[in-house]
């Protein structure tokens, strides 16, 4: 790590010197070792794999893009499509598709766990590719030259445990300060027709280069890395059709923010969103990865796009020719190709999006789906009372970090400076990769955003997931204004302030808008009163979506190491330590019903990954399940009494919600919680279901819920109910007693049969039942019977 701090200090020409060398040396490594191999996809498997797909189906069966690719992934096709689909009639939404992905891609919070788990497997290595990347423990504060030295020291100790784990088992290590893992996996092993997973919600940013990536929890990861096959109902396919081009001031985030609105945070739940249509040519490479990323913030399992001229450019860029003139070939040989939609395919819902009518959009406060024209959003800053003045504004993160995105904020920030004006609200940029940042310190479009008082942060998430450390005097509990060009902004999420409000919009938006430091100031008509006293307005933004000189690969001690298990390698993990312990494993489900459970919390509202698991100074725990436990659900509203955090017992004493949890565990007393609708939407945060499995929960029953966690919750042996009358909610209250009725014979049967709950209710003993629905299948019913999934995995490992 002491060589991350003197590359630091190293001046412009040697650490240019330097970047050219260690791309040239590079690349020879490349071509001469096994890795780039590794990141090429077997497009020729793909190709017979879709033609065996073709022959259980028929071959006039017209496909979708995405179906093409999942289905091409089968690990048996006639299992998956033909069992209980009506002889493949009725796949989407019931098929359980069992498949091979190519890849798995883990960042530093998540990769810990998974890690953790994978290791009571006992095997040599990971059957498929993986890399690590350390994005998620960096804060951003002053800078990237003292955040990031101090953000290493802080956590070394995790840091080292992840380098010796991927030593060991042959993982892609990327360090800290390598990049931000959607960037870093788009630059380097996203591919047209690949599939890939990735412990964080925002995998499916791969889908601007037409890849298949799913977001997942650790433990689905781990089936892919000791190759047992990842389960996946078989989702829908809703089609966005794009049609026209963006104009001058319209980015392709505004497609997004557009469409969240449309869809709501729940819309997309059980479908791919499969974009298509004349719009799809006229956009970046880059900018398609940005509208793929954000369409987690709908619920969809994974987006993506069909096969484009404008990612053969991308591709060559980063050293990938031989991808690109592959997919290419598959691309031309005919609209039954691999790589696009059969020209008879049809969707379960469609949308289309006139690009040269869109206008920027701005999404917030509290929720990405809250969208608002910017020609109006001055007047509802003032219809809502949201602050008429913010106090930052950020760009950068997994979403919007590309070159294309960094140069169009920079002739906004050099229109300006040459004005005379400098932003009036904290400005903060964060470069997506060290590829990014050394091409633009290179084209100096770093020392741009700098003189004009702008703080470059390190290659890292920062304060998109929390990890912001605020020095400009707000108080937590103040209400603020904040403008981001990141994906999500549910309350707390960037500074732990609940009241802090981070509205969305593009880095364009963003930028133009600091220099006023007002929401209600619009860059497109509004102007600015320069030094001169002259009336200065915004020309519309130009950018280049590629540098004219090519990448610049930067600092060598960024790059990652090679992926080639070494059993010699000790796993660093001391049996003192606080912030990492090897996993025990869960109890198996008893041989009957569960009796005698107690409700331990009934959620009011919104209840995402956050409220269950916070992240920010939470994140050095996530290598330590019991020390995590303790901000179990701290985020969650009281049903019956709108506090926060604050649980009853059945005497009526409060308790923090881990409190009561952890003393009911003690007791031997498990536990279920009551939720609204889209339980757990948001991260990928798998720790949102060890955590209550840790601490005695054994049900989940909610009006519906967000797929990645009711997924994660099944792995870890916690079983996701629904309501069948959605009413029953309120029928059902904290403390009461809960038995199960059928849910043994349910998970018995792999899936068959119905489940009934027989309730106490606390206050008269009054017996009533709810009807309850599941969406178990026949392996998940194992999994729960098991204990978790990782308690098979490893028994198979073994």
């Amino acid at each position: 790590m002491v060589k991350h701090l003197l590359w630091q200090r190293a001046s412009a020409s040697q650490r240019l010197a330097a970047g050219f060398l260690s791309r040239f040396l590079l690349c020879r490594r490349n071509l001469a070792t096994e890795t780039s191999l590794l990141r090429s996809p077997p497009y020729t498997k793909f190709l017979n794999n879709l033609e065996h797909v073709r022959h259980v189906l028929g071959p006039q069966r017209a496909l979708t893009l995405a179906e093409k690719i999942l289905y091409a992934h089968l690990d048996s096709p006639e299992e998956s499509l033909l069992s209980d689909t009506n002889h493949g009639r009725d796949i989407r939404g019931r098929a359980n598709l069992k498949l091979k992905p190519d890849r798995v891609a883990m960042q530093d919070a998540s990769a810990q766990m998974a890690l953790l788990q994978f290791m009571t497997c006992e095997l040599p290595s990971t059957a498929v590719p993986a890399s690590i990347h350390c994005d998620h423990m960096i804060v951003g504060e002053h800078g990237a030259d003292t955040d990031l030295p101090a953000s290493i020291q802080g956590n070394k100790e995790v840091f080292d445990f992840l380098e010796s784990a991927a030593k060991r088992y042959g993982i892609e290590f990327w360090p800290p300060g390598a990049g931000i893992i959607h960037q870093t996996v788009l630059e380097n092993y996203a591919a047209p027709g690949l599939m890939m997973l990735g412990t964080d919600s925002h995998t499916p940013n791969g889908g601007g280069l037409g890849a298949i990536a799913i977001g997942v929890g650790g433990a689905d990861a781990v089936d892919a890395l000791v190759d047992a096959p990842w389960e996946l109902k078989a989702p829908q396919i809703l089609g966005v059709r794009l049609e026209g081009r963006l104009n001058e001031w319209t980015a392709p985030k505004d497609i997004i923010l557009n469409l969240a609105g449309k869809l709501t945070v729940r819309g997309g739940t059980g479908f791919v969103i499969e974009y298509h249509g004349p719009g799809v040519e006229t956009l970046s490479c880059t900018g398609m990865a940005t509208i793929c990323n954000m369409g987690a913030e709908v619920g969809a399992t994974t987006s993506i796009f069909p096969f484009s001229s404008r990612m053969i450019p991308y591709l060559d860029a980063t050293n990938r020719s031989a991808i690109a003139h592959a997919a290419a070939r598959i691309a031309a040989s005919g609209p039954r190709s691999l790589l696009q939609a059969d020209s008879e395919a049809e969707y379960d819902r469609l949308v289309t999006i006139d690009l040269s009518t869109l206008e920027p959009h701005i999404n917030g406060p509290f929720t990405p789906d809250l969208s608002v024209p910017l020609s109006a959003f001055a007047d509802a800053v003032r219809e809502n009372q949201w602050p008429e003045t913010f106090a930052a504004g950020l760009i950068g993160s997994c979403t919007n970090s590309s070159y294309e995105d960094m140069t169009r904020a920079e002739d906004l920030v050099k229109q300006a400076s040459a004005a005379g004006l400098r932003p009036q609200a904290d400005f903060f940029i964060t470069p997506g990769s060290e590829q990014i940042r050394a091409t633009l310190d290179r084209d100096q479009t770093l020392s741009t955003f700098s003189a004009a008082g702008g703080t470059v942060l390190a290659n890292a998430c920062g304060p998109c997931i929390g990890q912001w450390k605020r020095t400009d005097g707000i108080q937590k509990g103040a209400d603020n204004a904040i403008l981001t060009s990141y994906n999500r902004n549910f309350p707390a999420r960037n500074d732990g302030n609940r009241r802090t409000m981070n509205f969305l919009a593009s880095p364009e938006i963003v930028t133009a808008m600091s220099y006023t430091g007002r929401t209600t100031f619009n860059p497109i008509t509004d102007t600015i009163t320069a030094p001169s006293g002259e009336l200065f307005q915004f020309r519309p933004p130009q950018g280049s979506d590629l540098p004219r000189e090519g990448f610049v690969t930067g600092n060598p001690d960024f790059q990652p190491s090679a992926p080639v298990p070494d059993p010699s390698c000790e796993v660093i993990i001391s049996p003192t330590s606080s912030r990492l312990a090897r996993l025990e494993p869960f109890t198996p489900f008893p041989p009957d019903d569960l009796t005698s459970l107690r409700v331990l919390y009934k959620v009011k509202g919104q209840c995402t990954t956050d409220t269950i698991s916070a992240a920010g100074p939470w994140l050095k725990y996530k290598g330590h399940l019991p020390n995590i436990s303790a901000n179990t659900l701290i985020g969650a509203v009281n049903a019956a009494t709108g506090e926060t955090n604050v649980a009853y017992d059945e005497a009526g004493r409060p308790y923090t919600i881990p409190d009561l949890a952890a003393k009911w565990k003690a007791e031997g007393i498990e536990w279920l919680v009551v939720a609204e609708d889209n339980y757990g939407e948001g991260s990928a945060r798998e720790h949102a279901a060890l955590q209550p499995r840790y601490l005695g929960g054994r049900l989940i029953v909610a009006k519906s819920f967000a797929r990645i966690h009711e997924t994660n919750l099944k792995k870890q042996g916690v079983v996701p109910l629904t309501f069948e009358n959605r009413e029953d909610y309120d029928r059902i209250d904290a403390c009461d007693k809960v038995d199960t009725v059928g849910l043994y014979d349910v998970l018995s049967s792999g899936g068959q049969g119905q489940v009934r709950l027989r309730v106490s209710k606390r206050q008269n003993n009054e017996m009533i039942e709810i009807p309850v629905k599941h969406s178990l299948s026949k392996d998940q019913c194992g999994f729960i019977l098991a204990g978790s999934a990782l308690n098979l995995l490893a028994k198979r490992g073994r």
